[in-house]
């Protein structure tokens, strides 16, 4: 179907519902709406509304007259998170997709996006991995619960479109970053666990210890293995200048990975939100694919972050702890056919993102 084929264009005067504000990707999809004039943005924190809680959330779209929804809300995290709260990650993103895709339906709304996650398809998918490879293979096994809980929104979606004749898509993103992202090394995805890790061993570097002190702060304490790579002494806040400063990075260090900055992520889940429905429906799929379509190694993305940090120093890499799928990479050909492509590179991405890192620790 040809790009200016759009049948459903939005109204700015729309009420559009975006669970998951103040996320990475919510808080960019807010941003990209509000700036293409859309007034009638509806968000709610959790103090506000537990998605967790059915009746609190049907009583939401029973009064609110939503138009459409973007569903953004989910438990997310990196290997290790993934690895210590499989429960959580299956159960607490499996009632936020019921609740929030039941009730939008009993509400009335025929418009919905669902966000989802590239870790839906099989461990050893065919690479690039297209939209048909769902359902094909064994799952990686360090996120599996999530995965899951992704597969059923997908399905959860397809299901409603048959039964009721909903317009509810789904987007599935590949490995986000940018503003907004979580730098707290316990729980971080790969790129902002890299960014905070080399900002800190260039800081220590330096010498500069109360750096160091206002980065804990700001983005939470220094793992142990960290804090003794960088030389840090956390319980004085001193540091330890007898050998030079390390990075430790998990795993071999050559899966490979694609990368995508979270604002053309806003902006891609804006366009597919206007797409004709019938782009969603059999025999084609009810999701898309969005990314870049091309991937680096994790060394290769380790580079180009010490190299835009200014660390000169060792890295060493920890081959005992888990690398995940060897390879995740979009195929993205069906996006592109439906007209849309990401505007900034790896390089611009990054700098954006250690601009906005930069720029939290010099408000606190």
């Amino acid at each position: 179907m040809a790009d200016a084929d759009l049948r459903r264009p939005l109204n700015p005067r729309e009420r559009i519902y975006v669970a998951g504000h103040r996320g990475m990707v919510g808080s960019a999809i807010v941003r990209h709406l509000q700036a293409i004039g859309c007034s009638n943005v509806v968000t709610r924190n959790h103090g506000e509304l537990d998605l967790t809680d059915q009746r609190a959330v049907g009583q939401f779209f029973a009064t609110e007259g939503i138009d459409r929804v973007v569903l953004a809300a989910a438990k997310v995290g990196g290997i290790h998170a993934n690895n210590s709260y499989p429960a959580e990650f299956i159960a607490v993103n499996l009632q936020i997709e019921v609740n929030v895709i039941d009730a939008a339906y009993r509400a009335g709304v025929k418009d919905l996006l669902f966000l989802g996650s590239s870790c839906i398809y099989p461990k050893y998918a065919t690479q690039p991995m297209d939209e048909g490879q769902l359902l094909t293979g064994v799952l990686e096994p360090t996120n599996e619960p999530y995965a899951v809980a992704k597969i059923a929104g997908i399905k959860l979606c397809e299901a409603y479109n048959r039964q009721y004749g909903t317009r509810y898509r789904s987007l599935m993103p590949t490995n986000l970053y940018g503003p907004g992202d979580n730098y707290h090394l316990e729980n971080s995805h790969v790129i902002p666990a890299m960014i905070r890790k080399y900002h800190l061993a260039t800081l220590a570097v330096k010498g500069d210890a109360a750096a160091i002190r206002a980065d804990e702060k700001v983005y939470g304490a220094i793992p142990g293995d960290v804090a003794r790579a960088i030389g840090y002494l956390p319980e004085s806040g001193t540091l330890d200048i007898s050998r030079p400063p390390r990075v430790l990075l998990w795993g071999s260090g050559s899966p490979r990975r694609e990368f995508l900055h979270v604002d053309d992520m806003a902006a891609a889940s804006v366009h597919v939100m206007t797409l004709a429905q019938e782009e969603f429906l059999p025999p084609h799929p009810s999701f898309v694919n969005v990314g870049t379509g091309s991937d680096l190694t994790i060394r290769e993305a380790a580079a180009e972050i010490a190299a835009m940090v200014g660390f000169a120093g060792e890295t060493v890499y920890n081959p005992q702890q888990p690398d995940g799928t060897p390879r995740k990479l979009l195929d993205t050909r069906r996006l592109a056919s439906l007209g849309w492509r990401p505007r900034l590179s790896f390089r611009e991405g990054l700098a954006d993102a250690y601009r906005h890192y930069l720029a939290r620790l010099g408000r606190a």
